[in-house]
């Protein structure tokens, strides 16, 4: 969640000491032979961008009334495999559940950076639970894919003592945590998909009843031939995730491109990008298109190309932004609409 990245990785001319571009040129070179220099760097500007991102929206987050219960283990990987969970205080039933992936390109990313937001739509009358899983280099795919499925199965499992209505589910997820949601979801409405991928899903059709992507990447066969720093970026972080050098041919980096697999019983979805988002018109409007002609019920939050301001990629989080603050009650409504 950086705007110190143009689009999802390109570096702002003077957003970067001296100092840190001159790394920046090492941990190229070093790339030859290994993703992990180049990978940490990114790491280092996606997680100054989150911080900036997190001060930012805890202004507009409910400072009292919202229950939270943080750090709940769901699997046996230590702070990778835990969740945080927000809901309306002083309340016992079970509520309709929005289940939030973070995003940060598969390397970076952590619950907490999406707590102020989760924490608004719970006052709204959700549960809502932010996950992690082990990000990359540190792990390879489908880890956090096998993880976040794993998440879904103990919510579930355990959904009285988190007020979590099992048959009112609902994921969502940012940049490459929108990414995983489609995984999830497809592995969910697409048995063959779920076969080719290995992973049982962990929801039925019947309680997974939507999803909402923002500023998501759901076709990454372009990728190889992406130019300038931003391709350079979203290869090393493929590399890394995928954990090797030719990923474009290897299984995981076709079974990424969701937008090869979704079929008609894919959940209805709410999905957006901003104007000044390369993804927008090269991942997040393919998607709503293709799923619209099979029939998908699709909520689009898109904007024209002269729109001002110019919203950037993770616009939904900048709240600053009249626009951001009306992509959020947009959402709140697409959710009232999909779990009554």
């Amino acid at each position: 969640m950086s705007n110190n990245l143009q689009g999802w990785l390109t570096l702002k001319r003077h957003s970067i000491p001296l100092a840190a571009l001159l790394l920046g040129v090492i941990a190229a070179l070093v790339a030859v032979v290994s993703p992990w220099p180049a990978a940490l760097l990114i790491r280092g500007v996606f997680e100054k961008g989150a911080a900036d991102t997190l001060s930012e929206m805890e202004p507009y987050a409910p400072a009292s009334g919202v229950d939270a219960n943080l750090d709940v283990a769901y699997g046996d990987a230590g702070s990778d495999t835990t969740l945080d969970v927000f809901s309306p205080a002083g309340g016992i039933e079970a509520l309709p559940t929005v289940v939030w992936i973070h995003g940060g390109a598969w390397i970076s990313g952590d619950k907490h950076d999406v707590a102020p937001y989760l924490r608004t739509i719970a006052s709204r009358g959700y549960t809502t639970v932010a996950l992690n899983y082990t990000i990359s280099p540190e792990t390879t795919y489908p880890t956090a894919l096998s993880q976040l499925n794993d998440a879904l199965a103990y919510l579930v499992e355990n959904a009285e003592g988190f007020r979590i209505d099992p048959g009112r589910i609902v994921i969502a997820g940012d940049s490459a945590g929108a990414q995983l949601t489609s995984q999830l979801a497809t592995l969910v409405s697409n048995p063959d998909y779920a076969e080719l991928v290995g992973i049982e899903p962990a929801l039925t059709g019947e309680q997974l009843r939507a999803v909402v992507l923002n500023c998501g990447i759901y076709d990454v066969s372009g990728i190889p031939n992406a130019p300038g720093i931003g391709g350079w970026g979203f290869r090393v972080a493929l590399w890394s995730y995928i954990g090797d050098r030719d990923w474009s041919d290897h299984p995981g980096g076709v079974q990424m491109s969701t937008l090869d697999f979704v079929t008609a019983d894919f959940p209805p979805t709410w999905i957006s990008g901003g104007n000044g988002d390369p993804l927008t018109a090269s991942q997040s409007r393919p998607l709503a298109a293709k799923l619209d002609g099979l029939g998908v019920s699709v909520t689009e939050v898109f904007y024209a190309d002269d729109h001002k301001p110019s919203l950037p990629h993770e616009y939904q989080f900048h709240l600053d932004f009249v626009d951001a603050r009306n992509a959020l009650e947009s959402t709140v409504k697409f959710l009232d609409d999909v779990t009554s």
